[in-house]
């Protein structure tokens, strides 16, 4: 399958810049639906620092699925809407994204389709997760994540970690990069605190629905400096 994803973070700095921001999630719409060879885009805003709900102004994410990445190349380089998001964010950067694996819907589907031409030479692994949280339980949720997520600070495994989301408090994902499949399935299975979130997930029954997916970055165009340098 020639199916690949792109996730695109930029960083804005100045008042006007993030008023600016604010915006395209409205007005970017339009020019997106246009774009040839894109199956499903998703703008999104970003939590503070420890997924934290509340907004944080200076970071927001694109999120698109493309028929193939020739038509992901175009509008990179081509794209007046991706011309103006560069002028005006003072970082951005775009990462090429195989999927490894979907589990479960995004707006009712899953729309991921696994990739049959991944680089076994290749470790690094970034990981989507999403989830519509049923109102009755946000509190209980967001009153949990700070445990759930302690064992990711200071982690040697992970490159980067980002709470997105496209309405606050009730849709939210993570992004997070990986320097290899061991360190993530070392937080994953290894950890006592994302273990016992497991188990509240299932007890509880938190979301009204939810998606995981894994995917092998491959190429990247800009630079942020959170993420610093990646080979390739």
């Amino acid at each position: 399958m020639s199916q690949i994803t792109t996730i695109t973070l930029f960083k804005y700095k100045t008042l006007g810049s993030k008023l600016w921001a604010f915006g395209m999630m409205q007005f970017a719409h339009k020019p997106l639906k246009e774009v040839n060879g894109l199956q499903l885009y998703k703008l999104m805003g970003s939590g503070k620092p420890g997924f934290n709900p509340f907004a944080d102004w200076s970071v927001y994410a694109l999120i698109q699925i493309w028929d193939n990445e020739e038509a992901a190349k175009v509008f990179f380089e081509e794209s007046n809407l991706m011309k103006k998001y560069r002028a005006t964010s003072s970082e951005n950067c775009s990462l090429f994204l195989k999927n490894m694996r979907a589990k479960g819907a995004w707006s009712g589907k899953n729309p991921f389709v696994e990739s049959d031409t991944l680089d076994a030479q290749n470790p690094f692994i970034a990981v989507i997760t999403r989830a519509t949280i049923k109102t009755k339980l946000l509190f209980k949720f967001w009153n949990y994540v700070p445990i759930s997520q302690r064992p990711l600070e200071n982690n040697e495994g992970l490159l980067y970690a980002k709470g997105i989301g496209e309405v606050p408090f009730f849709q939210m994902a993570t992004f997070s990069i990986w320097k290899d499949k061991e360190s993530l399935m070392n937080y994953a299975y290894n950890s006592k605190e994302h273990a016992e979130a497991i188990v509240k997930t299932k007890e509880l029954n938190w979301y009204s629905e939810e998606l995981f997916s894994r995917f092998q970055p491959y190429k990247s165009l800009g630079y942020f400096k959170e993420i610093g340098k990646l080979p390739f």
